[in-house]
C-alpha cells in the first residue's frame, strides 16, 4: 500500500497487476446505444453482465500473456471481483495458461474488487439518465463524479474508501509476493487515485484522458515500500 509522504516505510506485495475484465454484452450494448441514441437493451443485474465473445478472445490472450512470463513475474495469487465477466475472464486466461503449461495460482473472490454501484442508474447510459431522472444528471454536473453517489449506489470516492481496506490487507496478507487483481475500470482508476496520492482534479484529467481498456495489463511495483506504477493500459498482448 502506498505511504502518505513521512510515513514509516512497511511491507507491501513486491507487485500487483490489475486488469480489467474482457469486453463484455455490456460494453458492446452501451457503445451500441450511444451510437444510436436508444436506450441499453439489456435485462438483469450488472453483476450477472457476460463477456462477449471479443471479451472471451482477450481473456484468452490475457491467458497467453500469463503463459509467456518468466517464472519470476508470475502471480502468486489472483484476487478477482465477484461478477461474472470479471470471473470469466480469469477462468478463460486460467485455462489458456494451464494448456501451455502454467498451471493456475490460487485464487480468491473479493467483493471489494467490484464494480462501481450505480444503484437505480445501473445499465443506464448517461443521455438515457438525463432523459429520465434530469435532476439527478445535474446534481451528478453540479458534484462531479468522484463525489456523486446515485441512489442506491456508490461514488468514486466510496470505491476508493473500499480500496483502502482492501490494500491495506494485501500488505498484511501478501508482503512481498505478486497479486494478480481482476476487476473493473473504475477500479483500476481508484487504485491510480490512491497509490499515487492524487487529489480530485489529477483524477478527473486522468478520466478525461480515456477509460482503461478491456483486457489491458497495468501494473505496480514496490518501491521502498510503496507501490508505484510501472506499467499503464497495455495491450500488445491483445489480439
Amino acid at each position: 500500500m502506498t505511504a502518505s509522504r513521512g510515513d514509516t516505510v512497511h511491507p507491501c506485495p513486491a507487485e500487483v497487476v490489475a486488469v480489467r475484465h474482457g469486453q463484455s454484452a455490456a460494453n458492446v450494448a452501451f457503445a451500441e446505444a450511444e451510437a444510436t441514441g436508444r436506450d441499453v437493451d439489456l435485462a438483469g443485474r450488472d453483476a450477472d453482465v457476460e463477456l462477449s465473445p471479443a471479451g472471451r478472445a482477450q481473456s484468452a490472450a490475457l491467458g497467453g500473456w500469463l503463459a509467456a512470463l518468466p517464472p519470476a513475474r508470475f502471480p502468486h495469487v489472483t484476487y478477482c471481483s465477484p461478477y461474472l465477466r470479471a470471473r470469466q475472464t480469469w477462468d478463460l486466461a486460467a485455462e489458456h495458461a494451464a494448456a501451455a503449461g502454467r498451471p493456475a495460482c490460487p485464487t480468491r473472490v473479493d467483493e471489494r474488487l467490484r464494480d462501481r454501484e450505480m444503484g437505480h442508474l445501473e445499465l443506464l447510459t448517461p443521455a438515457t439518465i438525463a432523459r429520465r431522472f434530469p435532476e439527478e444528471a445535474r446534481r451528478r454536473e453540479r458534484l462531479g463524479d468522484f463525489y456523486h453517489r446515485p441512489p442506491g449506489g456508490e461514488s468514486l470516492a466510496d470505491v476508493a474508501a473500499r480500496l483502502r481496506t482492501f490494500l491495506a490487507d494485501l500488505d498484511r496478507v501478501e508482503p512481498g509476493r505478486r497479486v494478480l487483481l481482476i476487476t473493473h475500470d473504475a477500479v483500476v482508476l481508484m487504485l491510480r487515485y490512491v497509490t499515487e496520492q492524487l487529489d480530485e482534479a489529477e483524477l478527473t484529467e486522468l478520466m478525461l484522458a480515456g477509460s482503461v481498456r478491456n483486457a489491458a495489463v497495468n501494473r505496480w511495483e514496490a518501491t521502498t515500500g510503496r507501490l508505484r506504477l510501472a506499467e499503464f493500459n497495455a495491450t500488445g498482448h491483445l489480439p
